[in-house]
């Protein structure tokens, strides 16, 4: 065997053992995490005003074929997050008995044992999110434009949070992000083997602070919409 196909066969098994799993996890979970983070910051410039967030925007669409790159690397991560956390899950299943089961559940958290929940629930607001904000069809009205032609995102959002249903579907899916993010970003540290006692209680505060001010500033955006603070 050739050094290079043994290196395949060694990265193969990893990969399919529960360690290897859960080091991809961790990996595409930090990547997610830090584009949660990145994606708030921009979204939050509605409070500069009008100007500064459809600037941001047109920014953000001049990146052109490399845009798509990005949503496209992005997309692959999302799926292979999904996609492993669904092998784990499995995995688990098959190596608990009863007792264990029981057990574990009491003594979980309740963002740890709601993960296979919350997970494919914000995988579905992704894709409501997308067709709301994004291609705009579930947008009464499409996407609104400038006068230079760029997206108006200012208004789109406006406009879409206007609307009390697609606010509250939004807040919930904060609320249920929030509790992903608060396990996920904690356990992440434990699947690379970062889970020394004496630091891990200061990661799960940074972890659940980090998660509730994510979920918090994103909340915050409808929440003045409907409120009249951010208005046309």
């Amino acid at each position: 065997m050739s050094a290079a196909a043994g290196t395949v066969t060694r990265t193969y098994k990893f990969l399919e053992a529960s360690i290897g799993k859960k080091v991809v996890m961790a990996v595409t979970g930090c990547i997610l995490f830090l584009f949660v983070i990145g994606h708030m910051l921009g979204n939050l410039q509605i409070y500069i005003g009008a100007e500064q967030l459809n600037a941001y925007a047109a920014k953000l669409h001049s990146l052109g074929p490399f845009l798509w790159v990005i949503r496209g690397f992005l997309l692959l991560t999302v799926l292979t997050h999904i996609t492993v956390a669904i092998q784990l899950w499995l995995m688990n299943r098959r190596a608990r008995p009863d007792g264990y089961i029981k057990q574990g559940w009491v003594q979980a958290s309740l963002s740890s044992r709601t993960m296979i929940i919350t997970g494919p629930m914000i995988a579905g607001f992704i894709i409501y999110h997308l067709l709301h904000f994004t291609t705009g069809q579930l947008l009464a009205g499409g996407l609104a434009t400038t006068a230079d032609g760029h997206i108006n995102v200012y208004a789109n959002v406006v406009h879409g949070f206007s609307y009390l249903p697609a606010a509250v579907v939004y807040i919930i899916s904060m609320i249920l992000l929030g509790y992903h993010l608060s396990h996920g970003v904690w356990s992440m540290f434990q699947s690379v083997g970062w889970n020394h006692p004496r630091y891990m209680p200061l990661v799960r505060i940074i972890a659940t602070a980090a998660a509730i001010l994510i979920a918090a500033g994103n909340i915050s955006i409808p929440v003045a919409v409907l409120a009249g603070v951010i208005h046309l």
